[in-house]
């Protein structure tokens, strides 16, 4: 294994990574409509610095293989892992599963959306809370009379927590129960193990 071969590969597994954390960004974001993106972005990439990481066999077979077998095996066992592989194959070949979301209230008064409230886009309709993308705004009505969401930012003094949950999602990850199983959550222990990973990966054969 030559150091500049070893490097290259490890470059474009980081490059699979910081993909995959913007994924998160998204999801984690104030923007409702780049959530679901999120999720794409952050199963697709995640997923795939794993694939780049085991082109490593080319550059050394038996060290990496060495190295990899036993991380692969316990990858292999463990439910949250597991999930996003399947949940990424699902994306890839048939979309994302339907999302649901819960939204946790910590304080919400209306004098502090009185300002939204004054200042409706036009064709406002109603003004909702916490859809199923965990967003806030307007049902607009268009001239054609069709209807479509016009989302907006809640004030700052709005303490609101939005989660997005798929179906039957993973309990438990590294030996221990997963209590927050919204995608949220998921996604950044997801994002912990694989940038666990590429660092041992590195401190191994960069």
């Amino acid at each position: 294994m030559t150091k500049r071969e070893a490097t290259e590969v490890l470059d474009k597994t980081r490059q699979m990574l910081d993909m995959a954390r913007r994924g998160l960004d998204d999801l984690l974001g104030s923007d409702p409509n780049r959530r679901m993106i999120g999720v794409h972005n952050l199963a697709v990439f995640g997923r795939s610095v794993t694939l780049v990481l085991q082109t490593m066999r080319s550059v050394d077979l038996n060290a990496f293989t060495q190295w990899y077998e036993p991380r692969e095996e316990a990858m292999r066992q463990d439910p949250l892992l597991k999930y996003f592989v399947n949940l990424r194959n699902e994306i890839l070949k048939e979309g994302s599963p339907k999302a649901t979301s819960s939204i946790y209230i910590e304080h919400l008064n209306t004098a502090d959306i009185a300002p939204l409230m004054a200042h409706p886009p036009p064709g406002a309709k109603d003004f909702f809370i916490g859809d199923t993308l965990g967003g806030s705004g307007w049902i607009v009505e268009l001239p054609d009379g069709s209807q479509e969401k016009y989302y907006v930012q809640l004030p700052s003094a709005v303490k609101m927590e939005s989660r997005l949950h798929f179906p039957d999602p993973p309990t438990e990850h590294l030996g221990g129960p997963i209590t927050d199983t919204s995608l949220q959550n998921l996604g950044r222990l997801y994002i912990a193990y694989l940038s666990s990973l590429v660092d041992e990966a590195e401190a191994e054969f960069g």
